[in-house]
């Protein structure tokens, strides 16, 4: 997704109050690079500690079996999304939503754990509404998402740890150099 794609998505369901539980859900995907499957999973208590406090780091329970390293398995968040965070909890008990540490941390109408599929319906729905050109997949997000961590750091085994990934070479997909990336790399070199 472009940056353009990406401010879009996230202002038009920011803008909308019915619309913040999917603001949450995207800006988590586009924040961690966590995939469809693994956000639908997510607990309250895998996010608040005990004290009431959002963790910075989070340790995923349900996760890709091909990679069963527990090292692998955990997610650091920004600041930025942990105030989101803290502020879509206060939004769950002003909407009567269970804060229990094993309820669903985000849940249907029906106030039954959000499934996989809602959740990709949720994200055509506001890619609609945000005008996008081109439709995409929810895996879309994790890809931008890995992408927007390689732009910012620009350290391959950095967004591989990120990414959650064994390998780097599955991890270089998400580099896409461009010409001017080359062309501003080769100023520094010696000749």
């Amino acid at each position: 997704m472009t940056d353009e794609e990406q401010r879009r998505l996230l202002l038009v369901t920011g803008e909308q109050r019915a619309g913040f539980r999917d603001h949450m859900i995207l800006a988590l995907a586009l924040g961690t690079g966590l995939r469809e499957h693994e956000i639908a999973a997510l607990d309250v208590g895998d996010i608040v500690s005990s004290a009431g406090s959002v963790h910075r780091q989070i340790r995923l329970r349900v996760f890709k079996r091909s990679n069963p390293d527990p090292e692998l398995q955990q997610v650091v968040l920004s600041d930025t999304l942990r105030a989101k965070l803290r502020h879509y909890l206060g939004w769950k008990e002003r909407h009567g939503q269970e804060l229990a540490p094993d309820a669903p941390l985000f849940v249907s109408r029906k106030h039954n754990r959000l499934s996989t599929r809602q959740m990709r319906t949720m994200f055509i729905r506001w890619q609609e509404r945000a005008g996008f050109e081109r439709r995409y997949s929810f895996h879309a997000l994790r890809h931008t998402a890995c992408t927007n961590h390689y732009r910012q750091c620009r350290d391959l085994r950095l967004t591989q740890r990120f990414a959650r990934h064994r390998s780097v070479v599955t991890t270089q997909r998400y580099t896409h150099p461009t010409r001017e990336d080359l062309l501003a790399s080769v100023q520094g070199l010696r000749c």
